[in-house]
């Protein structure tokens, strides 16, 4: 069971990146994925959730508009499109998974397997 985050980053403001979250070992099918931030001397960050169990996306309010998560229907992996980037956007990204089958966005899901982040920076 792994997940591992990718295509992180240097962009400037107002730029935009797309994160990958690649699963292996399971199905990313009837489950709820999230994405997660952390900043230095911050703590981690709800970022956004998406459930391909009841279609369910919810998102912070401090990305809402900005991002969107989807996912690679032919595959096993769930992207982050990241729009119009901040300063205060740079941290490092992580993806996580509630494996229970059903698990909604909605529901209050239980993330409990992570994986690796990618590191994203917006600067100029």
């Amino acid at each position: 069971v792994q997940l591992q985050a990718s295509g992180g980053g240097l962009v400037q403001p107002g730029g935009s990146l797309r994160l990958s979250c690649a699963a292996s070992g399971f199905t990313l099918d009837y489950i709820a994925i999230g994405w997660f931030r952390q900043a230095p001397g911050k703590e981690r960050e709800w970022v956004s959730c998406v459930s391909t169990s009841d279609g369910s996306r919810t998102y912070a309010d401090s990305v809402k508009g900005r991002f969107y998560t989807s996912r690679d229907n032919a595959g096993n992996t769930v992207y982050l499109q990241m729009n119009s980037l901040k300063p205060e956007d740079t941290a490092v990204y992580y993806c996580a998974v509630d494996r229970r089958y059903g698990s909604s966005c909605v529901l209050g899901p239980d993330f409990a397997s992570w994986g690796q982040g990618t590191q994203v920076t917006v600067s100029s």
